[in-house]
Order: C-alpha cells, then structure tokens, then sequence
C-alpha cells in the first residue's frame, strides 16, 4: 500500500483530545479504553491475549510489524484488541520463520490499525491523564457523532469480559497419561499457561469462566489453577465463590493476573482500577522471600488493595512491583494457595519468574 493513498485516521480521547495518523487498511472506526505497552517485541502475542479484550493498544516501540507472524505464536485463538495504535507500521516482513505479514494478519482477524500517529504524546497523555476510552476512526470528518458513540462504550470499571473470551465447552491439553492433573478456570487463558503446566507432567482440564466447584472436581484434579483475563475481577462472583470453596478445602491452588484478583477478592480484600495499569515485558519485582528482584512480563488494568492484604491476618505478601510498591504476589500462610498478579508464562527474554510453575508443581506433589 503506498503511503500517499492511505486515509487520514484519528484517536479520539473520552476527554475530546485528538491525535492524528493514517489508516492502516481497514477503514470504519474501533471503540475500546485505550492502553499502552512498552514491550520492543511481542506484539503478536499481545494483540492475541484475552486479559486485552476490548482495548485499544498504542505501542511504544517504533516499528511494529517487521518480523510478521507465526501461527504458532498465538495466545488464542483470535486478536482480542479493538485496534491498534502505532508509530511506524511494517507492511513487509523480513524474518525466516514468519508466516504472514501483520497487515494479512489483521486483515484474517477484521482488526482495524491506524499509524504514522506521535505515539510517544499519546503515552505520555495517558500516562499523564489517565486510561480512558477512545475511538480510532477514518472518518475524520464526523467528529461529532463519533463523540456521541464514544460516550456510550461502557467503561472498564464495573465491566465484566471474562465470559466473552472464556472457553464455551470444557477441553484438555497436554498429554492425558501425564503424571498430575490441573483443573484450570478460563477467564482469559492463554496457550503458553498451558504449555509450561504441560511440559511440567501436568494434564489440564480448561473450564467455563462460570463453571461451579462440582464440575471441576468431578475431573479429579490434583491442582486448581484460575487463569489471567480481561476487564474487572469484582462482577467474578462465580469465579469468586469458586475460589473460596477450593481454599476451604485446602486444595492446591495458584492463580495469575486476574486470577489473583479473584484470590484477593474470594479473602475479602478489594481491588481497584488503576491510574494506567502495567503493560510491559521489563516490570522490576522484588521477591520478598528469596531477596531477589524479577524482570516480569505485566499487563492489568486493576490492583488488589495493599493495606487491606497487610492487615489480612491469613496472607503474606511475597512480591511487590518496584516502581509503586503494588503488591505483585501473595500467598495464604494456612493454606496450599498462593498468586501473583504478573505474567511468568510470558518469559520474554528473562524467564525470571518460570519458576512459580515449578512451586505450583510441588504443591499438586504434595
């Protein structure tokens, strides 16, 4: 596509804002909160991820598109973003195991993308003001009614998603004669979760976000895991009751990202909407069982409350995020339960943190 044909393009903020750039192809308008990641590579699993459903995504890295896709490297089995925002998009692809161009890629998935926008404004805007939601559109010239329609998208606060990425039916992966079996809630699962409980001698059973504790157990599991996933973890009443009778029982179980979430809520401790969230693949943690700081993977837009875990007599705090002192992981003192809020399956050059499968593992042995 050459660069003079293509349309002009606009992000429209919530608050009226406007930043320009040009259409990627698809033409129309996307509607969704708008967040940014500042992860240099990985687009492809990003854009593929559940916890992203309903955002639109600013990258900050320049390029975006240069090394195509893989099919293999899918975290679903669809793009879960609203659109994309970026600086600089690759049309032409140059990598020797890449099966597609990311423009054919979007194309598959009826995903709009606007680009040539000063994405590094955009950041520093949101970061600034806030997450917010926004529209990126073509018709440039229907400002107005584009505001009416952005005033009518739902904000992420009080929304829940996760029945619109979980799994309808029950499935398994893995090798059925393996040694474990783990008995996994879908609330925006994604493949490589699977594949390190895999490659660990575990056989999952992924369920519906909704599915009740008997379900589960019927499969005879020697572990519970609650999966990452989009949008607020507070309407995950099911997911939450679900959690409390796992913990009751003192079955094994770990959860990640909104899982977490879902812990923290099922031990009475709340959770809020953050200023911006954290979206990237160099988020500093610190251990506070072994000393030892962790490069992790990160993508929420919702935190559990500090205070509230500190003062929770049954919980200890084993993670925090460096740079807010969030709390990044946690465990149950009394119990065979323990979460964190980042991504260890993500392992994006530093696989710092693959070693909470590892614990998860010893306690589905135990």
């Amino acid at each position: 596509m050459s660069y003079q044909k293509r349309k002009k393009a606009i992000i429209l903020l919530a608050d009226g804002t406007i930043f320009h750039g040009k259409s990627v192809g698809k033409e129309g308008s996307a509607f969704g909160e708008v967040c940014f990641n500042t992860g240099t590579t990985g687009y492809q699993e990003i854009f593929t991820d559940p916890s992203y459903y309903g955002q639109l995504m600013a990258t900050t890295n320049a390029h975006i598109g240069n090394y195509g896709t893989l099919e293999l490297e899918d975290e679903s089995n669809s793009v879960k973003i609203s659109g994309l925002i970026c600086k600089n998009f690759s049309f032409d692809y140059s990598r020797a195991g890449g099966d597609s161009s990311l423009q054919n890629f979007f194309e598959k998935h009826n995903i709009m993308a606007i680009s040539d926008v000063d994405t590094r404004a955009l950041v520093s805007y949101i970061r600034d003001n806030g997450a917010m939601n926004a529209v990126i559109s073509t018709e440039v010239d229907n400002i107005e009614d584009l505001k009416k329609q952005l005033a009518e998208v739902p904000n992420m606060e009080g929304l829940e998603l996760a029945s619109q990425v979980s799994t309808k039916e029950p499935y398994y992966f893995g090798n059925e004669n393996a040694t474990y079996k783990v008995a996994a809630l879908d609330i925006g699962i994604k493949n490589n979760i699977l594949r390190n409980m895999a490659k660990r001698d575990i056989y999952v059973k992924v369920f519906p976000y909704n599915s009740k504790f008997e379900e589960l157990e019927a499969f005879q599991p020697d572990g519970y895991f609650l999966s990452n996933g989009p949008g607020d973890p507070e309407p995950l009443v099911e997911a939450q009751e679900l959690a409390k009778e796992i913990i009751k029982r003192n079955l094994p179980l770990f959860g990640i990202c909104l899982g977490h979430q879902v812990i923290a809520l099922a031990n009475g401790i709340s959770t809020y909407k953050m200023h911006h969230g954290h979206r990237g693949i160099n988020h500093p943690v610190k251990n506070l069982l072994t000393g030892k700081g962790e490069m992790t993977s990160q993508n929420h837009g919702f935190a559990i409350n500090r205070e509230e875990t500190e003062n929770n007599e049954d919980i200890e705090i084993t993670h925090v995020h460096l740079n807010d002192h969030t709390v990044a992981g946690m465990r149950m003192k009394h119990k065979n339960c323990f979460s964190v809020q980042y991504h260890p399956e993500a392992s994006p050059g530093p696989n710092d943190a693959s070693y909470l499968f590892d614990q998860f593992l010893e306690l589905v042995k135990n």
